[in-house]
């Protein structure tokens, strides 16, 4: 089960209310509750949260606010919130949200933390799943999310082509996956000029990674992602401001190897293969130039018009 979920039957318990439901909602606490609420200006207004005190003063009951049931749009992933404003503990929904899946999910998204750089992270708010939510399901969806948070969160000193390429063969061993990865100049003589190109410069091999799995009979299903492990602009030198979160850059590829896992983990019946080519794009003196032109593996000739422009 994902870490922001847990079995205790003693929980706290969190009820969903909105404007037109919050007199009913306070008609069933006890009074002293009831008007604790009232005089704290809780109006049920999406998004606002107030925590309930019992008579020794600890925490016995959460009202959060979400849209009207009939309104135009309703923020299905607002529980989302929840876990940012609770305190440490065991909770559970007293009352249907607008969709229990959807919540539930929210809840666990926003309980992520990236805390390999932390120590004695301090754990949070966990919630206790509702009836009839498919928890395998939920718990499958919120762990690929964090793999493609943690990924991408992970800064470029730690997450280049090489550790990326550790990531998707991990995740391919896992599951059983067939796993290659062509580095260096050995793009080149495998005929994938435009990789090898845009991360040459930097110390750290330039690679394609690829991993298959799944029955051979069944429908393919081929998922690309950019991996730019750390984008400088090349010889096109990106300003400090637009460079500093250019880890993110390899964004592309947390995803696809995210769904890649969610794909694998629920055992769809498709032929799935993954590519990623992972680099880092530096500068250095051998780093490709503008108007410098490289020829394609389609055989295609490309003119470099902007070195900040790989992938395009």
């Amino acid at each position: 089960m994902h870490p922001a979920f847990a079995t205790a039957t003693d929980a706290i318990p969190i009820t969903f209310a909105t404007k037109s439901t919050l007199e009913a909602v306070l008609a069933v606490l006890p009074p002293v509750t009831a008007q604790f609420a009232k005089a704290s200006a809780f109006a049920g207004k999406p998004g606002q949260y107030l925590g309930l005190p019992d008579a020794k003063g600890s925490l016995s009951h959460v009202l959060f606010g979400i849209e009207e049931r009939d309104a135009a749009w309703r923020d299905l992933f607002r529980p989302g919130q929840l876990p940012g404003l609770l305190p440490a503990g065991v909770y559970c929904f007293a009352n249907a949200p607008h969709d229990a899946r959807l919540a539930t999910l929210a809840f666990a998204l926003g309980s992520y933390k990236f805390s390999r750089y932390r120590k004695n992270d301090i754990s949070g708010a966990r919630l206790v799943p509702p009836d009839g939510v498919n928890m395998d399901e939920i718990s499958r969806l919120a762990d690929a999310a964090t793999l493609a948070r943690d990924l991408i969160n992970t800064p470029a000193n730690d997450m280049g082509p090489d550790e990326l390429a550790i990531a998707a063969r991990t995740l391919a061993e896992k599951f059983g996956a067939k796993y290659s990865t062509i580095v260096g100049d050995d793009l080149l003589t495998q005929n994938f000029p435009l990789i090898h190109a845009v991360g040459r410069a930097s110390t750290r091999a330039p690679r394609l990674i690829d991993f298959s799995w799944g029955n051979a009979s069944h429908p393919k299903v081929t998922l690309v992602g950019k991996g730019v492990c750390f984008d400088t602009g090349g010889l096109d030198l990106k300003p400090s401001s637009g460079m500093l979160i250019m880890k993110k850059d390899m964004g592309g590829a947390a995803n696809a190897l995210a769904l890649a896992q969610m794909i694998m983990d629920a055992k769809l019946k498709v032929r799935l293969r993954v590519l990623i080519p992972a680099v880092e794009n530096s500068v250095a003196g051998n780093a490709f130039r503008p108007l410098d032109i490289f020829p394609s593996r389609k055989g295609v000739t490309v003119e470099i018009g902007n070195t900040d422009a790989e992938g395009r």
